[in-house]
């Protein structure tokens, strides 16, 4: 694909409603619990859709979960879907066609309502039990946000470095400097090959003269 570039075209406006909460990848889920609230309490909303596509789908469905847990007596119905997406690419170069590619994109549809839902769809859910649903609390998810953060694993980790490394350097610098002391000395003091010299010299000369 060298020889190609990618068309971009215009983004099509899409009229978001109101009950629409559209989830991604890198969205927070506390985030969509707090949209969810707004909808229900503020906007006084029967229900909303909680969407998302491709690799934010998993996301998507913990949102759900996480709000059916926080608002009571809400019916589900789930719905799958795939939409395609047409890329079209033009050559660089004379001679060259254009390239259409078309792929396949997952899409879910949640839709969670105080109202009941049709309980013959494949997809419906009936709602959970009181006694596993905690009343949405805005101050809790507010405190919930700010939680987390340490700071000790990185000063232990500095300590334990620097003992380390200081130890092993001036123990190493000891022993070498000993050892090799000790054997120069021992090898230029020749005390054993000066005596020998000196009496072969003395014996020879005593021997011319008494002859």
């Amino acid at each position: 694909m060298d020889k190609y570039r990618k068309v971009f075209k215009p983004k099509e406006e899409v009229v978001k409603s109101e009950e629409e909460i559209r989830v991604t990848a890198a969205g927070s889920v506390s985030a969509y619990v707090s949209r969810a609230a707004t909808v229900f309490n503020e906007l006084s909303k029967p229900y909303v859709i909680v969407q998302a596509t491709g690799n934010a789908l998993t996301k998507a469905v913990t949102a759900a979960e996480v709000i059916k847990r926080r608002f009571k007596g809400l019916h589900q119905i789930t719905e799958l879907k795939t939409v395609e997406l047409v890329d079209e690419y033009e050559p660089l170069e004379e001679g060259l066609d254009k390239v259409i590619d078309t792929r396949s994109v997952p899409v879910i549809e949640i839709k969670l309502s105080k109202e009941p839902l049709d309980t013959n769809d494949k997809g419906y859910q009936p709602p959970l039990d009181e006694s596993q649903v905690t009343e949405y609390d805005a101050e809790e998810m507010a405190r919930g946000r700010g939680r987390g953060g340490g700071r000790g694993g990185s000063k232990g980790r500095g300590k334990g470095r620097g003992t380390s490394s200081s130890k092993g350097k001036s123990k190493g610098k000891s022993k070498d400097s000993s050892s090799p002391a000790k054997g120069k000395g021992k090898g230029k003091s020749g005390k054993g090959k000066e005596e020998p010299k000196g009496k072969g010299k003395d014996t020879g000369k005593d021997k011319g003269k008494g002859k």
